[in-house]
């Protein structure tokens, strides 16, 4: 088994490779969160949620945010798991207030429209937005 280099200064990286560490160090799910009036700031940047996601600045900033304020242990790329039916050409739409909304695959028809593979290059604003945080946190 090769030898994992593992930063000190990275507390989450040293539990993960077995370390007790007090105190544990913090991660979060939902670290973007609606409630950070950067995340809100930032939010009105772009025309809709799927903007966001696909704008790698936007999205990065959005990342690093509670990094920034709250000196987290890790960050979450922002993005939506929604994304990937889009790559698939599957219509995707935010409604404000209301959430996702997926055109509806009814029938044999709809399902072949869609695409065999995914388009990685739709999701490229996504890779670029991974790179540009992986960058900005070393």
């Amino acid at each position: 088994m090769a030898a994992q280099i593992l930063p000190a200064d990275k507390p989450l990286l040293r539990v993960l490779n077995g370390e007790t560490l007090t105190p544990p160090p913090v991660w979060l799910m939902r670290q973007a969160g609606r409630y950070l009036t950067e995340y809100r700031q930032t939010r009105l940047k772009a025309r809709s949620f799927l903007d966001l996601c696909y704008t790698p600045k936007l999205a990065a900033d959005v990342t690093l945010q509670p990094i920034r304020r709250f000196h987290f242990d890790a960050a979450i790329i922002f993005s939506d798991i929604l994304v990937v039916p889009d790559a698939f050409g599957q219509k995707v739409d935010f409604e404000s207030g209301e959430g996702p909304r997926l055109a509806p695959i009814a029938g044999a028809q709809e399902l072949k429209a869609l695409r065999e593979t995914i388009d990685l290059d739709h999701l490229a604003p996504v890779f670029e937005a991974i790179g540009l945080v992986k960058a900005a946190l070393g």
